[in-house]
């Protein structure tokens, strides 16, 4: 019996026998003996459990979750501090809003590379290293002695989340069964959206009382928790012993979303004819041509250009960035009409604009239920139909409409991407087979992510334009866009085929896709 096997099999003494033979004693220390027997033990469960428990699976899920609210909660948080943090630091808030845009764009840029590497190495790794590279982001942004290296901090951030969430779905999607996975990506939604609305929520009141670098502190112990529970819950992932990361494929990508997200980012603030809006524009397609030709020739290629054929993969990603479009421009401009036309206060506003995170994260996890009896098409398509409904609501307020319109539609919209989001996400999941699922699951990050920047950004720009108009006019035709745009959502969901699930009960797959 070797030392390896001594370690990490059932060690019962403090010192084991050399691989020569009986001459040789390697003593071995009892926090080393204490820590290997923990870890095979734990190991040998999770296994064994791996194998067939539904409960593990649901285990699985809530790890994920922790970690990923543990990062996620601070995304938003900076919103509601942003003039605090200028004025600490001595600077502007145009500077300072790079505390946000930065994590936003490092997140959709690094994501089909980090998705990937997880394929590639294992997604457990990849979760646990980026959990614990987030607990010393979020002790470099409690320190940080100036601007730069916050928004340095916030970019290691984004970077983090990007890793954590690619291999957050490919975790999920492997822990549970094709026809369950819809299941569990009702929940994993309820922390995408949930996250963000709790740090915004606890988050003011911290800074209030406590500022801003507090919100980091407690970050710490909580992203820490997660990452020990995560290294021990967690099931380990096989690396891929042949081929490597396709750099020429990461790279070009990387370009042609750094072009398009910055370019949407700074069009309202440099203009959308300056030097450097219209050089990031250039640059995307430019490097998205790149980008094929390199996937063409490559070996082991970062996304597979025969899965863009593929309805259940390329459909729900152009769903979900269209739907995202309008949701998410519509929810920068409810802030805005509120103030303007209704005249409330930005306390006010907060309380208001919450129903719509608010019924995304009840409706998220009921969705991925009812799916698996109406079918991902039908949840998907009526998902998009609702939030094109509520930019029709949007569009129809005038000066003297009743706030209960505008609850209303800020409701409805929740209701409709959180009854689509999970249908969307394992209906991309169950189109790769389990060795793409990183990919699979950052190429729906990143094209969610431009659809979000567009929506913000269009949208606000329309109505910016056609304020000369009047408010409600403007309001009216920034809101058509957004309802014109879930049209296509509509049409694209309708191409979903609903995953065909067997009789015979849970636990036992299906292995086709009805039409």
């Amino acid at each position: 019996m070797d030392v390896r096997e001594r370690q990490h099999g059932d060690i019962d003494a403090c010192c084991a026998l050399g691989a020569a033979g009986g001459d040789e004693v390697v003593v071995v220390p009892w926090p080393q003996l204490l820590r290997h027997r923990v870890q095979h033990r734990l190991q040998q469960r999770v296994e064994e459990k791996v194998a067939g428990s539904e409960r593990y699976r649901w285990v699985v899920l809530f790890a994920v979750m922790a970690g990923l609210f543990s990062i996620n909660v601070t995304f938003t948080v900076f919103a509601v501090a942003l003039p605090r943090i200028a004025h600490d630091f001595h600077t502007d808030v145009n500077t300072i809003t790079w505390v946000i845009t930065a994590p936003l764009l490092a997140f959709g840029v690094t994501a089909p590379a980090l998705g990937r590497a997880g394929d590639l190495w294992g997604h457990k790794r990849v979760y646990v290293i980026a959990m614990a590279a987030a607990v010393f982001t979020a002790v470099l942004s409690a320190v940080a002695w100036n601007a730069p290296m916050l928004i340095l901090a916030r970019t290691l951030d984004g970077i983090e989340g990007a890793a954590t969430g690619a291999a957050a779905m490919a975790l999920i999607f492997r822990a549970f069964p094709p026809e369950d996975r819809v299941k569990a990506m009702g929940w994993w939604s309820l922390v995408g959206a949930g996250g963000p609305v709790i740090g915004v929520v606890i988050g003011g009141v911290v800074i209030e009382h406590f500022g801003w670098r507090w919100i980091f502190v407690a970050q710490v112990p909580l992203t820490l928790t997660c990452f020990v529970l995560c290294s021990i819950v967690l099931p380990g992932t096989e690396r891929v012993e042949h081929g490597g990361l396709d750099w020429k494929g990461a790279l070009t990508l990387m370009v042609a979303a750094t072009g398009v997200l910055f370019g949407l980012n700074r069009g309202p603030e440099w203009g959308w004819s300056s030097p450097g809006v219209i050089t990031a524009f250039a640059l995307s397609p430019i490097a998205l041509v790149l980008f094929v030709m390199a996937e063409r020739r490559a070996v082991e290629p970062l996304l597979p250009l025969e899965y863009l054929r593929k309805r259940n993969f390329s459909f729900p990603i152009a769903t979900q960035a269209l739907a995202n479009f309008a949701y998410m421009g519509g929810f920068i401009l409810a802030p805005l009409l509120l103030a303007q036309l209704y005249g409330y206060k930005e306390g006010d506003i907060g309380l208001i604009v919450i129903a719509r995170p608010l019924t995304f994260s009840l409706t998220a996890p009921l969705a991925g239920y009812l799916a698996v009896r109406v079918g991902e098409r039908a949840a998907a398509v009526s998902g998009t139909v609702f939030v094109f409904a509520s930019m029709l609501m949007f569009a129809s307020v005038g000066r003297n409409t009743s706030l209960a319109l505008v609850i209303g539609a800020l409701a409805l919209s929740g209701l409709g991407l959180g009854a689509s989001s999970p249908s969307i996400a394992s209906s991309v999941g169950n189109a790769v087979p389990d060795e793409m699922l990183g990919v699979a699951s950052a190429a729906q990050q990143v094209t969610t992510q431009v659809g979000v920047s567009m929506g913000i950004q269009l949208m606000a720009t329309i109505q910016a334009a056609r304020s000369s108009a009047g408010l409600v006019t403007s309001f009216r035709d920034a809101y058509l866009v957004g309802a014109a745009v879930c049209v296509i959502a509509v049409v694209c969901a309708l191409f979903i085929r609903d995953y065909a699930r067997t009789s015979e009960g849970p636990g036992v797959a299906a292995t086709h896709l009805v039409a």
